[in-house]
């Protein structure tokens, strides 16, 4: 219950010095009848008017309460919403080719796409997001789920050599078009991650571009990688060391199919690069929410005035039967 006019119930503290003059004057006026023995009273027994002396008063105090809350305007306030939402359709294609165990990213550039990836999905929950994993050729990891959290423990079991080694940029990018060309939804996403330039596959990246505009997939590129050099590390027969490997990223080619389905190329040479993209692009991809409120009040100030009105009519009755004086 809420009240239009809440400020009226301070009026309700002038009860307070009314019950108390009220007893006053019960204490101070009363009239006295002496008489030389009580004896002749001494079983005589206390009637109902005795007990219900006080009624009157109580009703009076009843109707004034009630009287004060109707002035308030008490309310029953009844709010529902209807929320409705368009989620976006992604499919996140990754690199795991052995380049991506250089470590220019911490601790190395395939884990770190892995961690800002699943960060990524964790803060899209209405999105119906998939994974396809590429090296020498290309697989779906997980189609297009709602359940991220199975997707996120797919991400984790990402590792190279899963596949055969090699990079086919195209045949990544074509299945991922695959897996999201029928979609329904009214905007469809690819996110291509990738460290190196097409060695394999049997489709070009540009013509995987141009099947994806069709489908009207928009689909941003990612080039990870510092920029010069970047250590990798090898198995000797002495153990694991390390050497400087020149990173060749086709920029170029990703640029190009990036412009051609409207998205946006980037770069990323740490983690800290990598994040700041996934989050620029999870700025410019955002769910569409439609929330709709409704509320309605019901008054109910009526129910208080009826109640004043009984209770004052019962005080009347009682005055004028049971309790009437004469002047």
């Amino acid at each position: 219950m809420t009240f239009a006019h809440p400020y009226y119930l301070l009026l309700l503290l002038l009860i307070i010095p009314i019950v108390a003059y009220y007893i006053f004057r019960q204490r101070t006026l009363t009239a006295e009848i002496r008489f030389s023995s009580l004896a002749p009273f001494a079983n005589a027994k206390k009637t109902y008017k005795h007990y219900l002396r006080h009624l009157p008063f109580v009703l009076h105090m009843l109707a004034l309460t009630a009287l004060i809350v109707a002035l308030a305007r008490p309310q029953k306030s009844d709010s529902w919403s209807n929320k409705t939402i368009e989620g976006i359709d992604i499919v996140m294609s990754l690199d795991i080719s052995s380049s991506m165990l250089a470590e220019d990213l911490k601790p190395n550039r395939l884990d770190a796409a892995k961690q800002v990836a699943t960060e990524f999905i964790a803060q899209r929950p209405n999105d119906n997001i998939g994974m396809v994993v590429f090296a020498g050729e290309s697989f779906t990891q997980c189609p297009l789920t709602i359940n991220h959290s199975e997707l996120i423990n797919l991400f984790k079991g990402v590792e190279c050599g899963m596949i055969e080694d090699g990079t086919a940029i195209g045949s990544g990018l074509a299945t991922a078009v695959n897996r999201i060309k029928d979609s329904k939804a009214k905007s469809k996403v690819i996110i291509l991650l990738t460290d190196g330039s097409n060695n394999r596959g049997q489709v070009a990246p540009v013509t995987a571009g141009e099947i994806a505009k069709t489908f009207g997939i928009r689909v941003y590129t990612i080039g990870v990688g510092t920029r010069g050099k970047a250590p990798y590390p090898f198995q000797t027969p002495y153990g694991i060391q390390y050497q400087d490997v020149e990173v060749d990223i086709d920029e170029t080619t990703l640029q190009q199919i990036a412009d051609i389905t409207g998205g946006t190329y980037f770069r990323a040479t740490n983690t800290a690069a990598l994040q700041d993209i996934y989050k620029e692009i999870d700025q410019l991809e955002k769910s569409k929410i439609q929330v709709n409120e409704y509320s309605q009040k019901e008054e109910l100030y009526h129910w208080f005035v009826w109640a004043m009105l009984a209770c004052l009519l019962a005080e009347m009755l009682l005055r004028q039967t049971v309790f009437k004086s004469i002047p």
